[in-house]
């Protein structure tokens, strides 16, 4: 069983726009703090979806933005649960922030994100994103104790 996400970090001056999901009901992702996105609708493309998914949690309308590399997450090697997750990034937009129904948004520098309640995989992916890594395939690996595995291009690195 697998689904189909987006995640963006947005991106001004030095800072990303985070959201810290505190607001949502059965939340997988909550006390997290991480970038904004969502699941896809039936026919949409990774681009469709993120732009979509940063207007209806943001407010905000991409006008430049990169896609960075796909993520490909196992929950559970038992069940063989899977999520594949488009990356991008942003440096281009327009429109006002609205307030997000599923959690706090804050603009926090990059340095700061290292510090906050975060997936243990999101900051081998946050820092692919600052050392601007080219198009990359990370696959990360959970179970009940935490991340157990991470590959990047196919090669093991934790």
């Amino acid at each position: 069983m697998s689904k189909q996400t987006t995640l963006c970090y947005i991106e001004r001056d030095s800072h990303y726009l985070m959201l810290h999901r505190i607001k949502k009901q059965n939340d997988e992702n909550e006390g997290k703090w991480i970038g904004v996105g969502g699941k896809f609708l039936e026919g949409e493309s990774p681009e469709e979806c993120v732009l979509r998914e940063t207007r209806e949690e943001t407010g905000l309308t991409l006008t430049d933005y990169r896609y960075r590399g796909l993520v490909t997450f196992v929950y559970d090697a038992q069940s063989y649960m899977c999520e594949y997750m488009h990356l991008f990034t942003a440096t281009g937009f327009e429109g006002n922030l609205i307030d997000c129904d599923e959690g706090v948004l804050q603009w926090l520098s990059k340095e700061e994100l290292y510090k906050l309640p975060m997936w243990e995989g999101d900051k081998i992916f946050l820092d692919l994103l600052q050392k601007d890594e080219p198009f990359f395939s990370l696959k990360l690996v959970y179970d009940d104790k935490g991340l157990k595995q991470a590959d990047l291009n196919g090669r093991k690195i934790r």
